[in-house]
């Protein structure tokens, strides 16, 4: 899910690189225009495995023909990661983290601490909501997914070589945020239902980056939404809300010509509640571009 949204943050790898296989992948592309402002959506998969070919064709083409590259948000600098994590993802004097759990639930998450040889020192103090998305990346990492060979990072590194502008839709601590808004209760939820899926992140997570690959946005929603479908606080907040801000934001820059290249988590561009939908409300229309 994290993945998906575009907000699977980049922890420290644990996996050895997997072998170098070309494959071509043709994700879906979108455009917003008028007579003098064109916007391209895209959606991105945060953490991939090397050897997808997708920075290619129309993606491409349309990044190129783009004056600046918005991201959900631009990655700062670790002194200010580190300080914003501090403050918004640890519980410096609550109980301890295990104690927040329902009593049924605690062997599970001390199993997967285990299971994926992390210290349970560590995780202590996280907020859930920390706690989840930090287990949530182990199962793909080991698959050999990593956000360096992540489109945010290919195009951060394209847009500066061609001194494009780049900017985000949010902020690190905006992005933060959201989850520290979150209920205690959905927190939780949000934790026990991550450890629950834990034996199956793995062929979860391949099966979204094959309907990525294969520009299959309704198969991407799907799995999307089974995983959101137990808690609607939480796709209200990570989901419904954003989509509708950034479908503001969008309506406001076509006042402004020129090319922008959006490149958002993909979940965002998928089902009834994505961003294409909620630009009705402007009377505008995403067309898919077809390559």
């Amino acid at each position: 899910m994290f993945a998906g949204l575009g907000l699977a943050f980049a922890l420290p790898a644990c996996a050895q690189p997997a072998p170098m296989v070309q494959e071509d992948a043709d994700p879906a592309l979108w455009v917003v225009r008028d007579k003098d402002t064109t916007i391209y959506l895209f959606g991105t998969i945060h953490v991939l495995k090397p050897g997808l070919t997708w920075f290619d064709e129309a993606v491409k083409k349309a990044f190129d023909r783009s004056g600046t590259l918005v991201l959900e948000m631009v990655e700062p600098d670790q002194e200010t990661q580190q300080r914003v994590v501090m403050a918004k993802a640890f519980d410096a004097a609550g109980p301890l983290l295990v104690e927040k759990l329902p009593a049924d639930k605690r062997a599970a998450f001390l199993a997967a601490l285990e299971e994926n040889k992390l210290p349970m020192a560590s995780f202590e103090r996280m907020q859930p909501w920390f706690a989840a998305i930090s287990l949530s990346v182990m199962p793909v990492q080991k698959l050999g997914y990593d956000a360096k060979n992540g489109p945010e990072g290919v195009l951060t590194r394209a847009a500066k070589a061609q001194k494009k502008q780049v900017m985000g839709l949010e902020t690190f601590e905006g992005q933060m945020s959201i989850f520290d808004s979150l209920s205690q209760k959905a927190q939780i939820d949000l934790l026990t239902s991550t450890v629950d899926e834990l034996p199956e992140a793995g062929a979860t997570m391949n099966r979204m980056v094959e309907n990525w690959s294969k520009g299959d946005p309704d198969g991407l929603a799907e799995t999307m939404n089974k995983d959101m479908k137990g808690s609607p606080e939480v796709k209200q907040a990570l989901l419904v809300d954003r989509n509708t801000k950034w479908a503001a934001w969008i309506a406001e820059r076509m006042r402004t010509p020129g090319r922008v290249f959006i490149a958002v988590g993909a979940g965002h561009l998928a089902g009834a509640d994505s961003v294409q939908t909620k630009l009705g409300k402007y009377r505008l229309r995403a067309v898919r571009i077809a390559y």
